[in-house]
């Protein structure tokens, strides 16, 4: 895969697919921790003569202009980061130089659906393509997959130090290698925990879909997130973890309400002693004790996914007293983007990681083995 610096940009337009896929509140960016690590690339590109068209989506608009999704927050942070204005161009509209924003790619149902025609729509605003977005690269979308291979191609520095990084965490991880997962569904997991199970030496499960895996072992969980049709395939991973000799961690206590609020009243319950009309909403203080201490001792730990609803005062002390731990590890650090690149953010953390993926998605589907379709275009 060629690198950025290997492509000449002197004089050349440059359609640099960026991942500015960030969380915005009633239209203020919350996050722009993806806009922030789009930078070196695009300086790389400027600083050495080269024009930048640069290209992102935002969220689901479902194929058509949807205010709620335009780009123009990102175009404001952009100029406010790089010190000069940068235009946000619609579709179609002319792109002026040295440098431009397109809007919202997924704006066009062409994007998502990775049509011809507008990759070659989108490539007529390039001379030379540069692939940086990361948390796009699973997608076989027309602006991931169509323009490279219309266009002289490279990879920008953030798609080159995130695949360093997951090449390091599947070939020959430093041990012992502790992997912590959460978030709401076993389901969306069950790929990546299968191919982990071959691979770490600690596995620990949070967040919601620890009830899956706590009902498996035959437990009561009240009213929590419980997905029934995947405990067969819990029981079956429970199995395998224990041929393999992964230690697979699960809470020991849980912090449950009847409600998820801020106000809500809780209470800190034995994980397999939760009351009926209550959810469990985070792990409790026996939980981040022990998880604390599997990846203190670590030498690689990977985390993705929070260990409960840490948006909410409530429900946020798990997540936090996990990340901590990993953030005092001695060994490499890894978030695998999403909620978890958000939550070390939020708790002021993030100096202290490794390595901050912007790509959640397209970290898991590396991890299961998968071939990314937009790393494959790029190492044509």
């Amino acid at each position: 895969m060629r690198s950025v610096d290997d492509l000449a940009v002197e004089g050349r337009r440059v359609f640099l697919r960026c991942d500015l896929n960030v969380p915005l509140e009633d239209g203020r960016i919350t996050d722009d921790g993806r806009i922030v690590a789009s930078l070196p690339t695009i300086r790389s590109i400027r600083e050495r003569g080269g024009s930048v068209v640069v290209a992102s989506h935002l969220g689901r608009p479902k194929g058509r202009p949807d205010p709620r999704y335009s780009l123009a927050p990102v175009a404001a942070r952009l100029s406010e980061l790089l010190g000069t204005h940068v235009p946000l161009v619609a579709h179609g509209e002319a792109a002026p130089e040295p440098l431009a924003l397109l809007e919202n790619l997924r704006f066009d149902p062409r994007e998502e659906a990775g049509d011809e025609s507008f990759a070659k729509e989108l490539a007529a605003y390039g001379d030379c393509y540069v692939g940086d977005g990361f948390g796009a690269l699973h997608r076989a979308h027309a602006s991931v997959v169509g323009v490279p291979r219309l266009l002289e191609h490279a990879a920008g520095y953030l798609v080159l130090e995130e695949l360093s990084v997951l090449r390091s965490l599947t070939t020959d991880p430093a041990r012992p290698y502790a992997v912590v997962l959460g978030g709401s569904k076993v389901s969306d997991k069950l790929a990546v925990i299968t191919a982990l199970l071959g691979l770490v030496d600690r596995l620990l499960v949070g967040g919601g879909m620890c009830f899956t895996f706590l009902a498996a072992q035959g437990h009561g969980v009240g009213d929590s997130l419980l997905e029934a049709d995947q405990l067969d395939a819990v029981r079956g991973m429970l199995a395998t973890a224990q041929d393999r000799g992964v230690a697979l961690l699960l809470p020991t206590d849980v912090v449950v309400a009847r409600e998820v609020s801020a106000d809500a009243e809780t209470r800190v319950v034995p994980a397999d002693a939760i009351p009926d009309g209550w959810k469990g909403l985070d792990i409790g203080p026996e939980t981040v004790a022990a998880f604390a201490a599997a990846v203190e001792s670590a030498r690689t730990v990977f985390w993705n996914g929070p260990m409960g609803v840490f948006e909410l005062p409530p429900f946020a002390n798990g997540t936090k007293g996990v990340a901590e731990a990993i953030a005092a590890s001695p060994g490499m650090t890894v978030v695998g983007g999403g909620d978890s690149a958000a939550a070390v953010r939020q708790f002021g953390l993030a100096e202290r990681f490794g390595h901050i993926s912007t790509g959640g998605g397209a970290s898991l589907e590396y991890l299961e083995g998968r071939t990314l379709p937009g790393v494959a275009a790029l190492e044509e």
